[in-house]
């Protein structure tokens, strides 16, 4: 696959796990650790969560009322299919990062607080994690 081009609309953490994500000014990224502040960076596969604006688009186009972070996304990116990836590529963020995608969905836990509150959650079929 060649070079495909997107932008980061919103970058989003939260402080505890099982809850929508706010949307920030900006963050650091810390290698092999994640966003900085953000409940799920550490040491493990899932340190970033990427989740497309057209997957947001497509919820909003449902009747749901949602914004970015909501399905604890911590960047949201518009011009790439995220979900269309394969393991293992890698996408450049600014200059200096290098994020990597090691998981392609995910299975949703009982305590989403999206799925709770509209009753469907994109993350785990759209959503990747570098």
């Amino acid at each position: 696959m060649g070079k495909i081009k997107g932008k980061i609309v919103a970058v989003c953490r939260s402080e505890k796990k099982g809850i929508v994500k706010k949307e920030i000014a900006e963050g650091l990224l810390i290698e092999d650790f994640g966003l900085e502040k953000d409940a799920h960076s550490g040491k493990w596969h899932r340190q970033i969560s990427l989740l497309g604006v057209e997957s947001i688009n497509k919820m909003k186009g449902k009747g749901f009322k949602i914004k970015h972070g909501d399905f604890a996304e911590n960047l949201t990116v518009e011009g790439i299919v995220l979900y269309q990836l394969l393991l293992g590529t890698k996408l450049k963020v600014g200059e200096n990062v290098l994020l990597e995608v090691t998981q392609i969905g995910k299975e949703c836990h009982q305590g989403c607080e999206i799925r709770k509150k509209i009753g469907d959650c994109v993350m785990p079929r759209e959503g990747i994690f570098t």
